[in-house]
C-alpha cells in the first residue's frame, strides 16, 4: 500500500494523508491501522484525551512508555527497546506491509515521532493525518469512545537504520560542517528561558528553525513549495544535499528538546525534498553533559 518512497497509496500522495483520504481508506477493503499518539508536555496524559473521544478504530500509543525508554543521560525521550516498540505496534493490530496512519491533537509534532520510528525500523507504509484530531473533529468526521481491541498483528521491527540518525558527536559536527536545525521555540534557542532541561541555549552552529513555522493556523503543513522556500530562507540547499565524502549521509540534521518535534522537522524537510537526519537525544542529552559547549543569543555561534 505504498510506493518505494514511503508514500501511502489508495488516495494518499505522500507521508501525509488528508481527512478525506483517510475516510476513503477506512472504508476500503484493506483499511489502515490508525494510531492515536496525543501527548502534551506537562500533561494531561494523552490517554485521557483518547478515552474522551478518538477516531473510529484508533488505538492509543503512549509516547513516554512505547515510543521512548526511560529518561536519563541519553535524553528525555530516547528510543525504546526494539521489543517494546514491536509489541506496541503488534498490540495495535499492525501487520507487515499494512498502512499505519498516526495522528495527534493537530500539528503532527507528536505523530511525526511515530512516523519516523516506523520508517526507522523498516516499515515504510506509514502516513500522518494532516491537521490531526482537531481537524478531523472540526470537519464533523465520525468519532467514538469505544476502546479498540484489535487482533494482534505481525509487525516486525527490521534492522534499525531505515532513517538516518545522529549521535551527539555527529550532531555537533554537522552544526559546524553542514546544517543542524534547532526545532524549539526561538526563546529557548536564544537561551532566554529553559522550562525543562538543565541548561539554556543551543548547540553551537545550529540554526533556529521552530517547527511551528512548518504549519498553518489550522495545524496543517504548509505546501511543499512553501516549505522549500522557508528552508531556503534559512540558508539550506534548494535540492537534496548529501555528504561529499561518498557516505550518502544527509548534510541536514534536526534536533529539539527531546527528539519528538525534531521528527516533525524531518518530515517537513522530506516534504520539501530535503533528506535529513534526526538527533534523538537532542538538547536534553546535549545539555546533560556540562562539558559540551553551549551557545546563546540569536546567532548560531
Amino acid at each position: 500500500m505504498s510506493d518505494p518512497s514511503g508514500a501511502a497509496s489508495s488516495g494518499a500522495t505522500g507521508p501525509l494523508v488528508s481527512r478525506a483520504e483517510l475516510a476513503e481508506l477506512l472504508a476500503s477493503a484493506a483499511p489502515p491501522v490508525v494510531l492515536d499518539v496525543r501527548w502534551r508536555l506537562g500533561g494531561p496524559p494523552g490517554i485521557d484525551s483518547y478515552l474522551a473521544g478518538h477516531l473510529p478504530g484508533a488505538c492509543f500509543i503512549d509516547l513516554d512508555t512505547e515510543l521512548s525508554s526511560q529518561p536519563g543521560s541519553a535524553g528525555r525521550h530516547p528510543l525504546p527497546d526494539v521489543a517494546v516498540f514491536e509489541a506496541a505496534m503488534r498490540g495495535a493490530g499492525l501487520n507487515v506491509g499494512q498502512l499505519a496512519v498516526a495522528y495527534d491533537d493537530a500539528d503532527s509534532t507528536v505523530a511525526a515521532r511515530l512516523w519516523w520510528m516506523l520508517r526507522y525500523f523498516g516499515h515504510r507504509q506509514v502516513a500522518v493525518l494532516d491537521g490531526g484530531y482537531r481537524g478531523w473533529a472540526t470537519a464533523g468526521m465520525p468519532l467514538t469512545k469505544l476502546v479498540s481491541r484489535p487482533r494482534p498483528g505481525d509487525f516486525t521491527a527490521e534492522t534499525a537504520g531505515g532513517m538516518p540518525l545522529l549521535s551527539d558527536v555527529e550532531a555537533g559536527r554537522l552544526a559546524r560542517s553542514g546544517f543542524l536545525l534547532d526545532s524549539r521555540a526561538p526563546e529557548r534557542y536564544r537561551g532566554e528561558v529553559e522550562p525543562v532541561d538543565r541548561v539554556a541555549g543551543h548547540i553551537p552552529g545550529a540554526i533556529s528553525a521552530p517547527t511551528r513555522e512548518n504549519v498553518g493556523d489550522d495545524g496543517q503543513f504548509l505546501a511543499p513549495s512553501d516549505l522549500a522556500r522557508r528552508f531556503a530562507s534559512l540558508g539550506l540547499p534548494t535540492s537534496a544535499g548529501l555528504a561529499a565524502d561518498g557516505s550518502g549521509a544527509p548534510i541536514i540534521g534536526a534536533y529539539c528538546g527531546s527528539g519528538v518535534t525534531a521528527a516533525h522537522q524531518v518530515l517537513a524537510l522530506e516534504l520539501a525534498g530535503l533528506p535529513a537526519a534526526l538527533y534523538v537525544g537532542s538538547w536534553s542529552e546535549w545539555s546533560f553533559d556540562h562539558s559540551r559547549p553551549v551557545a546563546t543569543g540569536p546567532d548560531p555561534g
